[in-house]
């Protein structure tokens, strides 16, 4: 079984450096998803209210038999739940799905930024619920520079976590030097670029040749390189599958190492183009999506 290397949070919590994300994984895919990956070895899964399958997720680990302190629960307060109280109600939703008392990691799942005061008042209530133990680390996703400079500015406590679009097709670099400089972990979603594919936009970076020129020299796949490359940046990496055969393939990515010239040519292969949704566009009204009671 393989064994994933930690990372360490700014707070000094040990967060795997890969995990299972279980986005657009239907609820009656999930709980057989996230107990093959706790056979094959991950030990960090991240879910979000939003995702309607944390009820499954807590089921699989249940199951599992392995003790709650070696699995690193994720999950993420959906813009609904935005609010003092009502991000407080949002972890009480949450929790009460998974079947834990308390949470590994909370985060935002998006900035609001037309009503940015209901993001403010959510993230310290995850100020709250740190200091009261509820949670070991909080952070953001999908923030952007000025979304992160906000934050900092009117806020105690400095995000653990980013949880970005990150991949060969578009790296945001320049963000990445900000969570650099602040301490804070850059955790990509879509990081085998999956976000270039699904959304049918015709480009598959599995099938980029650059990509599968470095697959090929280290008898590896694609996905592997990609997952290997974010990993060697410093990034966790939150891929996805509901396959047995690709959860295992992805956890295969800690015995060899991209030359530098190889990490290069991947640098090399940045569009600039964002595959999900302009932050910008987020808005309650464009994405409204009130989260069940647990």
């Amino acid at each position: 079984m393989t064994s994933v290397p930690n990372l360490r949070l700014n707070n000094g919590v040990n967060i795997p450096a890969l995990g299972l994300g279980v986005f657009q994984t239907p609820p009656n895919e999930t709980a057989a998803a996230v107990t093959e990956a706790l056979r094959a070895g991950y030990r960090h899964i991240d879910t979000a209210a939003a995702y309607g399958n944390e009820r499954e997720v807590g089921e699989a680990i249940r199951r599992s038999g392995i003790p709650r302190r070696d699995i690193f629960i994720e999950t993420k307060i959906w813009i609904d739940d935005y609010g003092f109280n009502e991000t407080l109600h949002g972890f009480d939703k949450s929790a009460g799905k998974l079947g834990v008392e308390q949470l590994d990691l909370l985060i935002l799942h998006q900035a609001l930024p037309s009503a940015f005061d209901k993001t403010l008042a959510a993230y310290r209530a995850l100020e709250r619920l740190l200091a009261e133990g509820k949670v070991r680390a909080i952070g953001v996703s999908n923030f952007m520079a000025e979304h992160i400079e906000r934050l900092l500015a009117q806020t105690e406590i400095v995000p653990a976590v980013n949880q970005i679009e990150v991949h060969p097709y578009f790296q945001q670099a320049a963000l990445q030097r900000l969570h650099g400089q602040h301490g804070i972990l850059t955790q990509a979603w879509s990081p085998i670029g999956g976000i270039t594919f699904y959304r049918g936009n015709g480009r598959s970076s599995l099938e980029d040749a650059t990509i599968l020129a470095i697959a090929r020299a280290h008898g590896k796949s694609a996905a592997q390189v990609m997952l290997r490359w974010g990993l060697q940046q410093g990034r966790s990496v939150i891929p996805k599958s509901v396959r047995p055969a690709r959860i295992a393939e992805n956890l295969a990515v800690f015995d060899f190492e991209l030359a530098p010239d190889e990490m290069a040519a991947i640098d090399e292969l940045e569009t600039g183009i964002r595959g999900g949704p302009e932050p910008d566009f987020i808005t309650l009204d464009n994405f409204s999506r009130p989260i069940p009671e647990a």
